[in-house]
């Protein structure tokens, strides 16, 4: 009777969604930087790796790989390694990728798997010097080339990101870095200082008019920036209103309903948070779309929990699957330690699929 109860309290404290893998607030390793992809035979690859003041995330961060068979229901750990931070995966040409960077503000790093992720290249690093920042954000093709947002980190405390883009032609080898160009680095215009403070982890997204864009998370507002580009030169075009702008988003195209969709975690006003801190809200994770990338409309509450504080379904990556979206998320939630010792610092690695999304 003790081991069903105890067994019972273990199952109340999980999560919504699938449990992908867990890490306990004790050991001072926190789960970031989810990222899933699909891949040619329609198993799903998902990654994550590790912050905090118990991991190696500023000298040499760990990342890990998890593969389903059965669309999300169960998943198996099939990689782990140093030197991969901030990741996201990609399929490109049929191959499977991982690119972020090697640690905090460290190099530009990428990795290969030829076996859909059960193993992997060594790093193949495309920068030499280092104060590179990102998070899993889209790859875009555009005009013949593999686009990717990132940004640059001045010396210095936390803050003022410089925007810019990588891009390689799109049957070039990814894995040197010759193959690789970057843009100019764009600082935060000084004259919005009363409205944000910085921007970060930039999507590149292709607009109605074939026009190739960067949109940005603006600290610490509910709005997002919009900054374009033209080959190597950027110029900011504006800010825009966008709930769930102060944190990190994904945002994709999608051709059958012709409008853009992105989950994002809006800062609700019932929450005192809201007003003083928004990029600390995370207990909320809604289905946004647009039609032209300047004007968002909440679709749908996908995940909520009444707790700001340390309750999060945050920094989702997702892909499209038919008429659902297949979502990883880092997710601050209750467990049998204790649960996560705030929203920001993430417990589990969860799975969900949005379903009939469109509708």
């Amino acid at each position: 009777m003790i081991a069903l109860l105890f067994l019972w309290l273990q199952l109340a404290a999980l999560p919504p969604g699938v449990v992908v893998d867990h890490q306990p607030a004790a050991t001072r390793q926190y789960i970031g930087s989810p990222s899933i992809a699909i891949l040619p035979n329609g198993d799903y690859v998902s990654s994550h790796d590790f912050f905090g003041k118990g991991s190696t995330s500023t000298e040499s961060a760990v990342s890990r790989v998890f593969r389903s068979t059965d669309r999300g229901k169960s998943w198996r750990r099939t990689a782990e390694f140093h030197d991969q931070f901030w990741s996201n995966l990609f399929v490109h040409r049929g191959t499977l990728y991982l690119m972020g960077t090697t640690y905090e503000y460290g190099r530009i790093v990428i990795r290969r798997s030829l076996d859909n992720g059960i193993t992997w290249s060594e790093p193949a690093y495309l920068t030499q010097d280092t104060g590179y920042h990102t998070a899993p954000v889209p790859m875009v093709e555009h005009a013949g080339r593999l686009w990717r947002g990132m940004e640059f980190h001045p010396p210095g405390k936390w803050g003022f990101f410089e925007a810019m883009a990588i891009s390689a032609p799109v049957d070039a080898d990814l894995m040197q870095a010759a193959s690789w160009t970057m843009t100019e680095r764009l600082p935060y215009p000084a004259d919005l200082a009363k409205e944000g403070q910085h921007w970060l982890e930039g999507n590149v997204v292709v607009d109605r008019k074939g026009k190739l864009l960067i949109l940005l998370r603006v600290a610490n507002i509910e709005k997002a920036a919009i900054v374009r580009v033209d080959g190597r030169k950027l110029t900011f075009e504006r800010l825009i209103p966008f709930p769930g702008g102060a944190k990190k988003f994904t945002i994709r195209w999608d051709p059958k309903s012709k409008h853009y969709w992105t989950l994002s975690n809006p800062a609700l006003p019932q929450f005192a948070l809201s007003a003083t801190d928004p990029a600390s809200v995370r207990n909320t994770l809604v289905l946004m779309s647009s039609k032209d990338l300047r004007k968002w409309k909440i679709k749908r509450t996908v995940l909520s929990h009444p707790d700001p504080e340390k309750h999060a379904f945050q920094y989702v990556d997702w892909q499209f699957d038919g008429n659902d979206l297949v979502v990883a998320s880092r997710t601050a939630f209750d467990d049998a330690e204790g649960g996560a010792p705030r929203g920001h610092d993430a417990n589990y690695l969860t799975f969900h699929r949005v379903e009939n999304f469109r509708k």
